[in-house]
This record gives C-alpha cells, structure tokens and sequence, in this order.
C-alpha cells in the first residue's frame, strides 16, 4: 500500500512539474527532466539542456521549460513583466559589465548518460568573471549537481581568462564534453532497409546491396551506394563523409559503441527503419516497402578541347569551365576577387586544359581499356571494375606525356620563387551545385627541375585519379555519363610552410536561421576533411550578434578544439574577424561570377601561411547542403 501511495506521489509531483512553466530550484533529475529540452545549437549530439534566468533586480533563479518557451527573451517578456524591445534586451544583458543588466542568462546541460553537467552562457555574452562566478554558484547552490557541475569555456575571451588563473570555478573545454559523446549525427534524415555489417577491409571485394543499411568497422573512403550507413567514428562535420552523404541525401550517423548494442546487433539481416536526429536515433523492424530509387536523368558533361594552351589564371576566361574545369574556373574568380579583398591567392596559378588529358588517354595503350570498362557487363562485380580500373590508372601513369605540355610548364615558371607545386584535379565532374565530389580525385606535389617529383609524373597521378574507385563508383551513381568525363589540372605554388588549414561554410550549419560561418580548422597540413584516426580540429561558429562591424562586436562560439595544439585556439581573435568578413564577401562576389541570383552557402578552403600568418584561400565552391 504504502509503495502505491509513493507512487502516486512521484507521479503527482512530476505531472505538477511537467505543467509548470518554471521553478526556483531543480532538487533532483526527475525536476530536471520535466524542464529540459533540445539546446538551440546543434553544436553537440546527446545533450539535453534546461534555460535558467537569474534575475538581478529581485534576486530570483528562473529554470524554465525549454520545450515550451525556447529563448531567454520570451521568458523574461512573457513571466517576467519585461517591456523592453529585443535590441535593448540583447545590448543590457550580455554586455561587459553589471552596470544595467537586468538579468543573468545561462544554460544547464547534461550529456545524457552520464554524471557531466555543463553551465554555459551564450558565446556572445560577455558577462565578467565576478558575474560569471556568482552565477555558477547560484546554479550549484540551487540544483542537486553540486560538484559534477563544470563551468564550459565557449569563447576566446574565457579561455584567455582560464589560461591566465582567473577564474576560481571549476572549468571545461570542448574536450570534456568530447570525450564522452557516444553518438552523432553525421546527416539527419531516415530510410528503410535491410541491416547488414561489413568490414571496411571486406569493401574492397564485396558490394553491399543498394537496399541495405550498413554498419562498418569504420570510415570509408568511398560511400557505398546504400540506404543508409552507420560509423563507430566520430566526423568532423565538413569531412568528406558528411559531404558526400549530404550529397547523397543519405542518413549517416556515428555510434562509437555500436559494437556493444545488443538490441541493434538482434536486427542485423532484418528489415529495418532508421531515423538520424541531431540528439538521438531510432532503429527498429519494419514492415514498410523499401523506397525505390528513381532514375535520373544521365548527366552529359561537356568537354571542349579547342584550348591548346596553358590557361593563366590571372586572366578570367569565358566558359572556362568547359575546358579547364570548374576548380581551375573558380581559381580564376578568386584571383579577380583577391584584387578588391584583403587576401592572398597561391600564386602562379595556371591551367592545364582537358586538351592534353583527352590527347593522352586516346593513346593505343590506354583508350581500349576505358572503352572495355564503359562497355562491359561485368559491372556488377566490384572485383571485375576495380581490377579494370587500376588497369586503366596504372597505364595512364606508364605511356609518356606530351614533352610539349613540360616545356610550357617549365617556361611559366621558370621565374618562380618557389619550386614546389601543387597539381590538383579539375574536372567536369566535381565542385558543381548538384554534385560535389569532395575528396574523389587526387592532388600531387612536382617540383621543378627534379628528378624524382617531376611534373609528368605529378600530372599523371592526378589524371589517373579520374578512374578512382571513388570518383568512378559515384559518377555511376549520380548518373554521369562517364564517356565524356575529362581532367584539367590546377597548378600552383605549394604550402610546405602553412601553420594551419582548414574549410569555411558561409552559414551557421549548427543553428537555423541564426547568422554566422562555420568553421573547421587544423594545425599544419593536418586534414580538415579527412583526419587521422583520434584527432579533432578546431571548430567553431564565428558571426557579428549585433550586425557590428568593428572587431568587437564580434563573437566566437567554440565546438571543439585542436587536440593537436593542447586544446588551445589555433587563430588569433583578430585572424577569426578576417575569416569571416573575406568569406561573406567572397560568397557575394562568387554569385555575381557564377551569375546565379539566389544566394546559397559556398564551401571556402583556406591555409595560414608564413612568419606574418597570411591569410591564403585556395578554393571555393557551391556548398551542397
């Protein structure tokens, strides 16, 4: 009887905390499950969160239900009395000083599954130290958490504060939070399918079903046509995973303990349906119709062989991308560009027109076996195609380039500074609004006047690259017509020196319609898109809260930081303000190149370079999302 009557309690006080609005005080989890929510940033997967408001004119904590009430503001104006506009809100209550706020603004996260609690504020909040401490500790004093609850470090401003022994709260960096996510949204969406598991190595001989979802041992490096995959890795969010996969149109998702689940591994050759979220993932058996796929329309590219020149990029060529490429086309965007903003191109830049390409592959050694691979009905044998394929790449590299070709590189840059340089792919194929081919032909490094890294044996390597596995499997995919499918080369200046890299999406990818770029960054050559296994670069939201256009008005909003730089920022304050006023202006101006009237994000690439840490951006593209 008397479990019964507790019963009725615990259900009476949670229905009772469920219709609430808001508390002054969370004495357990239970309370702490009845308000939290999803955050408003999808920064982090597993994280459920709780807005608390702190008012300093009455001196009293608000928790309040996430689920029903998403911003701070409609609290305060809703429950509170507040009569300010949203401006007037913004500009009292997350400046630098006490003087005129109203109220403390915070919120309460929890890694689900765990006993890590974070108290963070709003990266654009500029609270002091004193406030902050307050604060926290108002927060401690007032939940069940006591010592698990941690102080998370999201801006540069705090993470100087930290590094100087200023504060006097415990405090996290990214890699706290990290080192505890089990599962991540890659690409969100759902499908249905027959759930199987591969090995990465069996990949390489066998091809799963195109009506299948996979589990794998890891990252691939080239995306099996299926219906969905699931990793044990966790991904940077601009590898070339996610944007193959968001190309695709396919769920992706990373699971790190997938191993160890016994309820998903009951369902492996069963039908099932499996739902991505941002913070959580369904998966159960199903007796719904696997979709079927629909064929598009085969893609005709265009290759026009009437340039017989090496293109110099410094001069903007009409439908150049119907002869050397879009990447090499775009080159030559950002080097008119670059005159008008403050940042510098690679120089040198040249094009190695389709001409030379389609000249060498009709040599006798090599056309019969592409024409072989176009035309066999073995196509269905990954073994058979891949065999093929290495056949075709090995006979590309063997058969002699055109000795003309080598002469005019050598006199175009015979007067260089540099000796290194990068020949990277420039196809019909890649860095177009519907198909993106991140990370499916090759880049190689020839430097003049050697022997061993010459500039035939680099070009070569980057034209046999067109018969990747990847690159071929996910033309066949999209329907590209593979007869038609030609390699220019980008040629420039090398990076030997940079002090870091990384990848720029001219949009806040982690929160809907909320201003800002997003941006990934390593130290040294280090990939960004493809990193080595453990390691995670530097990620973060950069955007003026304000729309200020002075250094100050600026915010930063870290995701993670570089576990190859001991966790600390890879960029100055003043070089993240750079990235983001060249990369919205090149985003403008590209549009305008592209003759394109509706706006979307573009997918920037950039190096830090040299004692004086220039600014280099080396590419730009449509980003596909």
């Amino acid at each position: 009887m008397k479990k019964y009557i507790y019963s009725l309690l615990f259900l009476f006080v949670l229905t009772t905390l469920s219709a609430q609005r808001f508390v002054s005080s969370l004495p357990n989890y239970e309370a702490y499950k009845a308000f939290r929510g999803k955050p408003l940033s999808d920064k982090f997967s597993n994280i459920e969160s709780v807005k608390v408001i702190y008012d300093l004119r009455k001196q009293k904590m608000y928790y309040f239900n996430s689920n029903l009430i998403l911003l701070h503001y409609d609290f305060v104006t809703g429950y509170l009395g507040y009569n300010q506009d949203l401006d007037v809100f913004n500009n009292r209550n997350y400046s630098n000083t006490e003087k005129d706020r109203d109220f403390l603004l915070g919120n309460l996260n929890h890694i689900k599954g765990t006993e890590k609690w974070i108290f963070e504020l709003a990266a654009s909040d500029h609270m002091p130290i004193p406030l902050i401490e307050r604060f926290f500790n108002l927060v401690k004093n007032s939940t069940f958490i006591g010592q698990n609850l941690k102080f998370y470090l999201n801006n540069p401003e705090m993470m100087e504060w930290s590094r100087q022994d200023k504060f006097s709260i415990p405090c996290v960096k990214s890699d706290y939070i990290f080192n505890e996510i089990k599962y991540q949204e890659v690409v969100g969406g759902s499908n249905i399918g027959i759930l199987k598991k591969y090995k990465i190595k069996e990949l390489e001989t066998l091809k799963p079903n195109s009506d299948e979802i996979i589990i794998l041992d890891g990252t691939p490096d080239i995306l099996p046509n299926v219906r969905g995959i699931i990793v044990n890795e966790l991904q940077t969010p601009l590898s070339h995973l996610v944007l193959l996969g968001k190309n695709r149109k396919i769920p992706i998702m990373a699971y790190t303990d997938i191993e160890k689940d016994n309820n998903i591994n009951k369902l492996l050759s069963k039908k099932v349906e499996l739902k991505i979220e941002v913070d959580t993932f369904f998966i159960k058996e199903t007796t719904k119709k696997i979709p079927t796929k629909s064929a598009g329309k085969k893609k005709k590219l265009v290759i026009d062989n009437s340039v017989t020149e090496l293109v110099n990029l410094s001069e903007i060529r009409k439908k150049g991308i119907n002869y050397i490429g879009s990447k090499a086309q775009n080159m030559a965007y950002l080097i008119a560009i670059s005159k008008e903003i403050p940042f510098k191109v690679p120089e040198n830049a040249h094009a190695i027109p389709f001409y030379f390409y389609t000249k060498h592959i009709q040599n006798p050694a090599i056309s019969p076996l592409i024409a072989e691979l176009l035309a066999s009905s073995q196509k269905d044998s990954t073994v058979w195609v891949n065999k093929q394929l290495k056949k075709v790449r090995d006979a590309i590299k063997k058969e002699p380039i055109d000795p003309e070709l080598i002469s005019k590189l050598n006199m175009a840059f015979k007067d260089a500074k540099l000796k290194n340089f990068r020949f990277r792919s420039s196809t019909n194929a890649e860095d177009l609004d519907d198909f993106n081919g991140a990370g499916l032909y090759d880049s190689k490094t020839g430097i003049l006047g050697d022997s061993i890294k010459t500039f035939e044996k680099a070009i070569k390597q980057v034209w046999a690259s067109v018969w990747n596995e990847a690159s071929y499997n996910e033309r066949e995919l999209f329907g590209i017509d593979q007869q038609n499918i030609a390699m220019g080369v980008l040629v420039h200046r090398s990076f030997p020196d940079e002090l870091a890299n990384g990848v720029i999406i001219t949009k806040n990818i982690f929160r809907e319609n909320f201003p800002g770029i997003t941006v990934n960054v390593q130290k040294g050559e280090n990939s960004v898109v493809k990193p080595e296994k453990g390691e995670i670069c530097e990620q973060f939201v950069a955007y003026h809260f304000n729309d200020g256009k002075d250094e100050t008005d600026f915010d930063i909003d870290y995701t993670s930081n570089s576990n190859l730089n001991n966790n600390e920022p890879l960029l100055s304050r003043k070089e993240m303000s750079n990235l983001y006023t060249v990369s919205k202006k090149i985003e403008t101006k590209i549009y305008r190149y592209w003759r394109k009237n509706q706006f979307h994000p573009v997918d920037i690439e950039f190096k830090i370079v040299g004692e004086k840490r220039d600014l280099y951006i080396k590419q730009v593209r449509p980003f596909n999302d």
